[in-house]
């Protein structure tokens, strides 16, 4: 198994930067990125038996080291689209 390297480590600072730095700007690119970006964990579980809970497994989102910058840009998608409603579609 390799290890991390400096290398590896500039790589996930980048990309952090450029998903930091992602704007919204029309309501396609918003729409997409909060249906991308789940609004909770889709690993969660509690697992019953007979309605009795047996086992719970917990989020694991917060192993992902990208997990603070994609919440960011969900909830940036949702901002733009409570801010900027998008106007009622025209019926033809």
């Amino acid at each position: 198994m390799k290890r991390f390297t400096i290398n590896h480590l500039n790589l996930l600072a980048a990309l952090r930067q450029q998903l930091e730095s992602v704007e919204i700007r029309n309501h396609e690119m918003a729409h997409w990125i909060c249906k991308v970006i789940p609004a909770q964990c889709p690993f969660e579980r509690t697992i019953k038996f007979f309605d009795r809970p047996l086992v719970h497994i917990p989020p694991l989102c917060k192993l992902n080291p990208l997990y603070d910058q994609l919440v960011e840009l969900r909830f940036k998608a949702l901002v733009y689209l409570a801010d900027y409603p998008e106007s009622s579609p025209v019926l033809s």
